[in-house]
């Protein structure tokens, strides 16, 4: 499977390769894009997105066989006490079934851990298979920031403090004799709450008692996507009123955009950028861009004074980068406009993503009688807050005309 991602990956590239032909002809006439050649580089970036999401579900499917071949190994080599062997239905079976009538997905020990990378092949795809593990990936797979945030799971919701400090003391030359002049650092205090999340679906009880389909799967993909989707909006833009903070809510100022089209970025801005994040936050290994999918289209387009491309793909599992950072999109972000936020660049572990006892699937036999639908409940309290607003993360913001 995964020399098939690596031949998605390798048509990516050639893409990629005929998009940089296709602007260079053009700057070689000194003319912009003609309509139908704006056309054909617009299908070839859908194209660069869709092989890559692509490979990447292939290579965590691949991860994921792996895991479970690997679970179903330990399984058999366990010895059977007792005189007889009873084989248990899950917790999952029976509340499907309507034996239960709540489940509640609990991450595993190896999901206790901060989630820094885009790539199925590293933290994404450790997430184990069970329903509770595609329940989680799928709400990741929505909610772009959780892939670089710090991640803390809590089995309570109670407000979580954390002390910060606002500023420095500072130092400064004194002469011999002279008195040393006072410079405390400045301190506060973020919190973490547990706001909750939910959402309602429902199948026919004709599809829940006699499925063929991979329901389990559906369910996943279906509550993971809500959540995912509900969660990850307010994450990005926030406001802080009985929701989360969001990260772009709370950036600090890297640059301003002066172009002769409004809200419009150059390459050096995007290197300006880069360099406004102290060295620090810039060279960590949680260090991302993040932006929305038309706004990551244009800065494929742009070249550095050296004629380098500042947008390179990545290859074989990596994450594409710009100027040797991940980048991530996510449609939440705002789009380039004058006084628009639409790109942040820093340490995204910096941002704290609270997720409180799980996720709860409740099922009502009840709600639908009259339609005789079975009703699956699911919910989900969290919370967000960039911690260091001191400038580990900076914005681009986008300029007048």
């Amino acid at each position: 499977m995964s020399e098939i991602a690596d031949r998605l990956l390798e048509q990516r590239a050639n893409i990629g390769g005929e998009m940089t032909a296709l602007l260079a002809h053009a700057e070689s006439e000194n003319r912009d894009l003609s309509g139908e050649e704006l056309v054909s580089y617009g299908k070839m970036n859908d194209d660069l997105d869709s092989l890559r999401a692509r490979a990447d579900r292939l290579y965590a499917d691949e991860k994921a066989t792996a895991e479970t071949e690997e679970a179903m190994r330990s399984l058999k080599a366990r010895k059977v006490t007792g005189p007889t062997a009873v084989e248990e239905d899950s917790p999952l079976q029976k509340f499907l079934r309507g034996e239960t009538r709540s489940f509640t997905a609990n991450p595993t020990s190896a999901e206790l851990r901060d989630l820094t990378s885009l790539t199925p092949a590293s933290g994404a795809a450790t997430v184990p298979t069970s329903f509770s593990g595609q329940l989680y990936q799928h709400m990741i797979d929505n909610a772009a920031l959780l892939q670089f945030a710090t991640v803390i799971r809590t089995t309570s919701g109670e407000p979580l403090e954390f002390p910060v400090t606002t500023a420095h003391s500072s130092a400064a030359l004194t002469a011999e004799n002279t008195a040393i002049s006072e410079s405390d650092p400045t301190f506060a205090t973020r919190t973490l709450n547990g706001y909750q999340y939910a959402n309602l679906i429902q199948a026919p009880r004709q599809l829940v008692d006699d499925t063929g389909v991979d329901l389990e799967g559906y369910l996943a993909a279906q509550a993971g996507r809500a959540v995912g989707n509900a969660l990850g909006a307010h994450l990005v833009t926030g406001d802080g009123t009985n929701k989360p903070t969001g990260l772009m809510t709370s950036t600090t100022l890297g640059v301003t955009g002066a172009g002769a089209t409004a809200g419009a970025f150059t390459a050096d801005n995007l290197i300006d950028l880069f360099y406004s994040v102290i060295s620090p936050y810039r060279n960590s290994n949680s260090a991302a861009w993040l932006m929305r999918d038309a706004t990551l289209a244009n800065v494929r387009k742009l070249k550095d004074s050296n004629g380098q491309y500042l947008w390179i793909a990545g290859l074989a599992g990596a994450p594409d980068t710009i100027l040797s950072k991940p980048v991530a999109t996510d449609p939440t972000v705002a789009a380039v406009a004058a006084a628009g936020r639409s790109i942040a660049f820093g340490d995204m572990s910096a941002y704290y993503v609270r997720l409180a006892g799980g996720i709860r699937f409740e099922r009502s036999d009840e709600f639908a009688f009259n339609t005789d639908q079975v009703t699956f409940r699911c919910l989900l309290r969290g919370d967000g807050v960039l911690l260091d607003q001191t400038g580990a993360v900076k914005h681009f913001v986008g300029g007048a005309a």
